[in-house]
């Protein structure tokens, strides 16, 4: 089969409307979620499963739902590093081993992508992918301002990460993105979204759909977008055999 991935800034509704696809869509498909919001995961490694209990159960933190604006930031934006020796080495500590814990949660879910399609099985539908998200804060930014461990992961991410076969972008105006969630400001989700649609050149499949329209229609388009990528897919392969 193929991978699919449904991609946009917060407030698209990318989860709703995979979920959606996974309900209604008539061929076989698995959901992936491919983003940093472990809340929001389906899959994730057993040590990142153990360090949750730690924090939400043994140290008594609430879990509360974190916004997905915990993921890469926009390409204008940039993260503040604290003043001072100490402070600095401890941030970038911090930053190195979540970043270290984001490349292991990337490959097990790719591991799990090409579980979930071998032999021709299933479709996988990524809910975000890693590749998208970061692109233009690891990827496409300029490296030599970057901590060697974000040059390292978006390397990774451009030459060895797989891209997933069709790219569906989920587009809507900041404005409407902003009323959904209220995560963000006006200027970061439309700079996210022009990030997203830079992605348009680097797929040789990529759709663009209205996502501020009603959720229903959202999911038809979806739906007919996959199946009329399917259909290819199979008379391509009928015509080579």
């Amino acid at each position: 089969m193929f991978t699919v991935a449904l991609v946009g800034p917060d407030g698209a509704g990318k989860t709703t409307i995979c979920r959606e696809i996974e309900r209604t869509i008539p061929l076989p498909i698995k959901n992936v979620y491919m983003g940093v919001n472990l809340n929001s995961s389906n899959h994730m490694l057993l040590t990142t499963r153990l360090y949750r209990t730690i924090k939400y159960q043994l140290l008594g933190r609430k879990n509360k739902r974190e916004p997905d604006t915990t993921g890469p930031p926009a390409s204008c934006e940039l993260r503040p590093r604290p003043q001072g020796r100490i402070k600095h080495l401890g941030f970038s500590l911090k930053s190195n081993l979540y970043t270290a814990g984001v490349i292991s949660e990337e490959w097990f879910r790719q591991v799990l992508a090409w579980y979930f399609r071998g032999g021709g099985r299933n479709i996988v539908l990524f809910d975000r992918h890693f590749f998208c998200d970061y692109y233009a804060s690891h990827v496409a930014s300029n490296k030599r301002v970057l901590p060697l461990i974000r040059r390292v992961h978006g390397l990774m991410l451009e030459h060895l990460y797989p891209k997933p076969d069709l790219v569906i972008y989920l587009d809507a105006p900041a404005e409407v993105l902003f009323a959904r969630k209220g995560e963000g400001t006006l200027t970061s989700l439309e700079q996210k979204r022009q990030d997203y649609l830079k992605l348009r050149a680097l797929f040789k499949h990529f759709a663009v759909v209205d996502a501020s329209q009603p959720a229903e229609n959202v999911v038809r388009e979806v739906v007919k977008l996959i199946t009329d990528f399917y259909n290819v897919r199979v008379r391509d392969k009928v015509t080579v055999y």
